[in-house]
Parts: structure tokens; C-alpha cells; sequence
């Protein structure tokens, strides 16, 4: 763990999940299609089936490189530097309690559809991607074929946005759903754990 804490520069927790998410999905897109159809999560047969562990499951699986790029571009943009601030245990609990939200969101509005079926790391990534917000309210980022740096918080609105227009349309079986929910567990995690943090940063986004 040392080892991987310094090649990771302080952040061993975030490597390890990009790692799984991005090795676990290529498996599943090209290796062993089965290991999609095992883990996805089907909120109306969750209990049912007692199909549970897939809340967890489906977060490391992906529809397409195109989903699997934005998520792993999304997650290492504000993981890495996330875990440093927080710290490792810090930074697990966060994963783990947006990971549990948005799926929990996902299964309270579709848990009346056996047809209904998703997949994704993008509420949990959400979760972190929100903190990362509260925490750092003024930092930017660059974003491939755009010259100029943009604002997380703007990221996040678009981001938001683009899920709730997805959402909507319905489309796939990428988890549009669980950012929402998963946003929303970003922000109250830094609430309940840090909310000096979050004081600060309503301060700054209210102006």
C-alpha cells in the first residue's frame, strides 16, 4: 500500500478504483459480455432475486468506451486531489456512500419496472466530483479540444444537466438517474463530515 501510495502521490484509494472500474469494464466489454449481464442492476428484482450486491457491482461496469471514457476522465480530474484533501478513509467513505445513494435513489423511482435495467460508476462519481466542488469551489479544469479552463462548478451544472435531459429521454442503460441522487450525496457527505468546508464554499458560490 505504501508503494501504491507514492506512485499514486498520496492517493492510493482513487488509483485502485479507477484501475478496477477501467479493467472490469474492458472485461466486460470485450472479454466476457457475461460479466455485464450478471452485475447490472435491475432495482425491481433487487430483492426479489435478493440481487443486492449489484448496487455495489454495477458501479465497476460500463455500456460503451464512450461512458466508460467520460466517467474515467471525470473520476481522475477530481479524485486524485480530492483524496489528498480528505484523506484515504475519508475518500472511501465518500465512494462507498454515493455508490449506496444513487443506487438507492435508482431503486426507489424504478423499483415497480422488472424491464428496467442499468449500469455505471457515474453516481458515485458524481458524489465525488460535488465534494471535490464544496471543498474547492474556485478550481477549474481543462477539458480535451477546449483551449480554456472551466469552472468545476459550471462542469458539474452541465453535467447535471445533460443527466436530467438523458434521464428523460430514457436512453440505454446508462444510470442517468443516479447522478442526481449521487450529487446530492457528495454534498451532504462534506456537510455531515466537514462543515466548516461547506459553509465556506456557499459562501463563495452565493457571492
Amino acid at each position: 500500500m505504501d508503494t501504491l501510495a507514492a506512485l499514486s502521490r498520496g492517493a492510493p484509494a482513487a488509483a485502485l478504483l479507477l484501475a478496477a472500474i477501467v479493467l472490469t469494464s474492458l472485461a466486460g466489454l470485450f472479454v466476457a459480455p457475461a460479466l455485464i449481464e450478471r452485475n447490472l442492476l435491475r432495482p425491481y428484482w433487487l430483492q426479489r432475486r435478493r440481487e443486492h450486491l449489484t448496487l455495489i457491482t454495477s458501479g465497476f461496469i460500463h455500456a460503451d468506451l464512450g461512458h466508460l471514457f467520460f466517467n474515467g476522465f471525470t473520476f481522475w480530474a477530481f479524485a486524485f486531489s480530492l483524496e489528498r484533501h480528505i484523506g484515504t478513509a475519508g475518500f472511501v467513505l465518500l465512494y462507498t456512500f454515493g455508490l449506496l445513494v444513487s443506487g438507492a435513489g435508482t431503486w426507489l423511482r424504478h423499483r415497480r419496472e422488472p424491464g428496467y435495467q442499468c449500469l455505471g460508476a457515474s453516481g458515485a462519481i458524481l458524489a465525488v466530483l460535488f465534494a471535490f466542488i464544496v471543498h474547492f469551489p474556485g478550481a477549474s479544469l481543462y477539458v480535451m479540444f477546449i483551449p480554456l479552463p472551466i469552472p468545476a462548478p459550471l462542469f458539474a451544472v452541465a453535467y447535471v444537466a445533460f443527466s436530467v435531459h438523458a434521464s428523460r429521454q430514457n436512453r440505454g442503460r446508462v444510470n442517468h438517474d443516479a447522478h442526481l441522487s449521487g450529487a446530492l450525496a457528495g454534498v451532504v457527505f462534506v456537510a455531515a463530515s466537514d462543515p466548516e468546508a461547506f459553509v465556506r464554499a456557499w459562501r463563495q458560490l452565493a457571492g
